[in-house]
């Protein structure tokens, strides 16, 4: 009995396991796919699945790629007077009330406004400049894209992320365009800025984000009425009086709009270079705080934060009821002669087109801010360009970029000991940079510092009595 009961355990034993072995080869045998359920496919030795359809170990590697990226939605332009002008006669009027004086202000107004990524939203950041007041003569835009001349010579597409139209500023918008040499980081941006305005020999100059719009305040109360441009300037002179002491920047909703003091920047070192994006700001305010310079916070009009742009700039422009007459007036090629044909009640500061202007823009800054994909998703909006000269992948670009910010954020925490901005409030100082131990705050890390020290102590100690009984 024994023995038949071990018989069967055996033949058990071999059929079950063939049974399985020869239902899993009908069932790759019959799947279309050629493949078995991904569950059980992956579990399974490949001498009972097979290689995969495509593989053979036996060959060289293949680059394996990532799903082909979608056709992107076209870029159309948002300024359509401008496309079709022949010089900035043939813009819309600016509002008398915020056009800059005749006679250029006693002091140099120079406004750098950097540029990589976006040529829609830079275009609408320089047009809110000009219509609040600053002179066109006075806007530098600083081309930060690493091609060289192509912008310039008109080598690349409207598609292109890296587009500029060096015509459309300089000749029909009149302000200047510098081009940096290489693509710079913002650290290193900045500093450039600084670099021209010792060169230029300014004392000071304001800078911009491209990203944003600023607006004269129609409704500020103030007498007399002043745009934005002129209260910048007055915000200027306060800080030259000597009772202000040492001004390192005045910022107007916070950094969007910023006056620095060159000197107080270049007395600290200028930003830091190693720290190329996020966090550098950090360390380059700390500094200036550390050193006694002064920030403050100052008003001169209203300035969004936007991530997109008004369906056309010319509504920048526009004033009085914002009616159908006007906006076929601008439409139909009376561009420069509307405002200031209109009755003075139809552009009256404060007006509804203006009230309707500052609900826009409410929206575009909302829109930003509640974007679930994140603030800056505009950098990387724009995918075209390909055959362009110094094209580039948009995502890889774009990838690369955050890869650089995660290593600067490495970097300002090696070089403060710590991740967080509050670099002062924590007990650093001048001087202490590069000096501190990695994650100081941390309890298990100050216990074993002092630990470290205790031993230290006795062992120095210890050394200094047996050196004193060999003296004896």
């Amino acid at each position: 009995m024994p023995s038949q009961i071990r018989a069967r355990r055996l033949i058990l034993l071999l059929v079950i396991p063939t049974a399985i072995v020869l239902t899993l080869f009908s069932l790759r045998s019959s799947s279309r796919s050629g493949s078995l359920p991904e569950t059980i496919d992956e579990k399974l030795p490949t001498r009972l699945t097979g290689e995969p359809t495509g593989y053979d170990p036996k060959d060289k590697p293949k680059p394996l790629f990532k799903p082909p990226l979608g056709k992107p939605p076209p870029i159309e332009g948002n300024f359509r007077l401008a496309s079709k002008a022949k010089s900035a006669s043939d813009l819309p009027s600016i509002p008398t009330w915020n056009k800059p004086p005749r006679s250029h202000v006693k002091h140099s107004t120079p406004l750098f406004i950097g540029f990589t990524r976006n040529w829609r939203l830079l275009q609408q950041t320089v047009v809110s400049y000009i219509v609040a007041g600053w002179p066109p003569a006075d806007i530098y835009v600083i081309e930060n894209t690493g091609v060289m001349n192509s912008n310039r010579d008109g080598l690349l597409s409207l598609q292109n992320p890296f587009y500029l139209d060096h015509h459309r500023l300089t000749k029909i918008l009149g302000v200047n365009v510098i081009s940096t040499p290489t693509l710079f980081t913002f650290a290193q941006l900045q500093n450039f800025y600084i670099w021209t305005a010792l060169e230029k020999g300014w004392e000071h100059y304001w800078w911009a984000h491209m990203d944003t719009v600023v607006v004269s305040d129609e409704e500020f109360e103030g007498q007399p009425y002043k745009s934005l441009y002129m209260r910048a300037v007055d915000a200027l002179e306060e800080t030259l009086e000597p009772s202000w002491g040492p001004l390192a920047t005045l910022w107007f909703a916070y950094d969007r709009l910023a006056l620095v003091r060159t000197k107080a920047f270049v007395e600290v070192g200028g930003w830091d270079t190693m720290i190329p994006f996020y966090m550098t700001d950090c360390d380059m305010h700390e500094r200036l705080w550390m050193r006694e310079f002064r920030i403050e916070n100052a008003q001169a009009g209203k300035v969004w934060d936007v991530a997109g742009t008004l369906d056309d700039l010319g509504m920048l422009y526009q004033r009085g009821d914002g009616g159908k007459k006007e906006r076929r007036g601008l439409e139909g090629g009376m561009e420069g002669k509307v405002l200031d044909k209109r009755k003075e009640a139809e552009v009256q500061r404060n007006s509804p087109a203006y009230k309707d202007l500052l609900v826009k823009l409410d929206e575009l800054q909302t829109a930003k801010a509640e974007n679930k994909a994140g603030r800056n998703t505009w950098q990387a909006s724009q995918k075209g360009g390909q055959g362009d000269p110094f094209y580039r992948d948009s995502d890889g670009f774009e990838k690369g970029l955050w890869m650089w910010m995660d290593f600067g954020r490495s970097v300002f925490t090696e070089k403060w000991g710590r991740g967080q901005c509050d670099i002062r409030d924590a007990g650093l100082k001048d001087g202490d940079e590069w000096r501190v131990i990695a994650d100081w705050e941390k309890e298990e890390v100050q216990r074993k510092y002092w630990k470290d020290k205790g031993r230290e102590a006795k062992e120095r100690e210890k050394e200094a009595k047996e050196k004193g009984k060999g003296e004896r």
